[in-house]
């Protein structure tokens, strides 16, 4: 995506919650030579407008806003060569066609979607238009996750026969996607959709593979009204202003954090939108602990299982191969105190930054016949996904060599998305799916 000789490319942005906040940063204060940010879209003024502060304590001056209905009317007024869509992932599709269509790039958070009538109609006007959709899996740009691509490829465990990937998300982060609109899954897709996407499109990079059929097995057990059940349901439907929430960890107290308050708390009038929800009330209609068994079209398998209830967070993932073993332990947070649980630190505003304590993470070769070895990884930090956002938004915006090929085009966030749907395809009927009876990719 570099620019045209002479000029910077022009980016606008829909959909100006917290996750924008990545994208702006790195567009005003690290890009400036290669993009220049010209407009906001979003239903909320207020949050455009906080945004637009934001901006001016950065340095840069404020930007146009526009209303979402006005979304194309912003693409031929602002005159935008790229598109960054960070909206609510049910309205991805909606976005992504339009500035296609409008003869935009767009880079879009991922997932890329939540069905599958959106992933076609996204594919379709890629092929109509011969644009680019750039799906944003910076979890390809960690350190230890593009060595375990290294590796595998050059043959580390030869062929590879299977990989079991178990996700654990803390009972501070976990409780966060049950809390926000994350909680009904025609916003989101559900877990398997908005966060295990991440999970199976490396999987898909690494093994260099697609899924052909997925079993999952699901419920809501911890959270939604499962919680009066296991006696932490305290009687409110959000925190703020509820004296049931002073002392639940579970409560998200948004007038304690400033750039919460303004994005959401101050901005509700307008749309109603309430982001501190009480994990524990009714309504919440996704599953927060499944179990995932995919094959694909190499052969190998994998087992998956995403518990959003842990008290600790991290990963662990194994690969097993025909020369051996590869396995990699990332403790992102192992400790949640109860004072902290439900709060998040200064101006972090993303799950991942919420984990803030200290963590490690180690890359284990176990070849046969051999001692095990410890891989060495440079480059692995603390912030922003341990490391990957910035090394994302160099090749997204900065035009970086990208010999891994990380960049995520519009195919592979299908392959990943497809994976999670039909989890939840599974969930819902009992029976394997085949990921070509959803949608045939070419």
């Amino acid at each position: 995506m570099s620019p045209p000789p002479g000029r910077r490319r022009r980016h606008a942005l829909v959909g100006t919650g917290a996750r924008a906040e990545m994208f702006v940063r790195a567009l005003v204060t690290e890009h400036t030579d290669t993009t220049e940010l010209v407009a906001f879209a979003d239903v909320n003024q207020r949050r455009m407008d906080a945004h637009n502060r934001w901006l001016v304590d950065l340095g840069h001056p404020a930007v146009p806003t526009y209303q979402a209905a006005d979304f194309t009317g912003m693409l031929a007024k602002e005159r935008v060569d790229v598109v960054l869509v960070t909206t609510v992932d049910s309205t991805h599709d909606e976005y992504i066609v339009a500035a296609l269509r409008a003869g935009c790039d767009v880079v879009t958070e991922k997932p890329m979607t939540v069905d599958v009538p959106g992933c076609r109609r996204i594919l379709d006007a890629v092929a109509e238009t011969g644009r680019q959709v750039t799906v944003a899996f910076n979890y390809r740009y960690n350190p230890l996750h593009e060595q375990m691509r290294r590796l595998l490829a050059d043959g580390a465990v030869g062929e590879i026969g299977s990989v079991h990937f178990e996700w654990l998300l803390d009972v501070r982060h976990g409780a966060d996607y049950f809390r926000r609109w994350h909680r009904d899954k025609a916003s989101s897709g559900g877990l398997m959709v908005h966060k295990a996407s991440h999970h199976f499109d490396l999987v898909n990079w690494w093994l260099g593979a697609a899924p052909v059929e997925v079993y999952a097995a699901g419920r809501l057990f911890f959270y939604g009204e499962n919680g009066r059940r296991h006696g932490y349901a305290r009687d409110y439907d959000r925190a703020h202003e509820s004296p049931a929430a002073a002392d639940d960890p579970f409560a998200l107290r948004l007038a304690e954090h400033p750039r919460l308050r303004e994005l959401y708390l101050d901005a509700e009038i307008e749309d109603g939108y309430q982001r501190d929800r009480n994990v524990f009330a009714p309504g919440v209609t996704i599953e927060d602990d499944v179990a995932v068994l995919a094959r694909y079209d190499s052969g190998a398998t994998m087992t998956y299982h995403l518990t959003a209830y842990a008290p600790w967070e991290g990963y662990r993932v194994m690969v097993n191969g025909s020369r051996g073993r590869l396995e990699l332990d990332v403790i992102e947070n192992d400790f949640v105190s109860p004072a902290a649980a439900g709060a998040l630190k200064g101006a972090a505003l993303h799950g991942a930054e919420a984990a803030a304590e200290a963590g490690g993470a180690t890359l284990t070769l176990r070849p046969f016949w051999q001692p095990p070895t410890v891989i060495p990884v440079e480059g692995h930090t603390r912030q922003g996904h341990g490391g990957a956002d910035a090394r994302m938004t160099r090749v997204l915006f900065g035009g970086e060599i990208d010999p891994l090929h990380r960049a995520a085009t519009a195919r592979d966030g299908a392959l990943a998305l497809l994976t999670g749907l039909a989890a939840n395809r599974c969930m819902e009927t009992g029976a394997p799916v085949r990921v070509a009876d959803l949608l045939t990719l070419p």
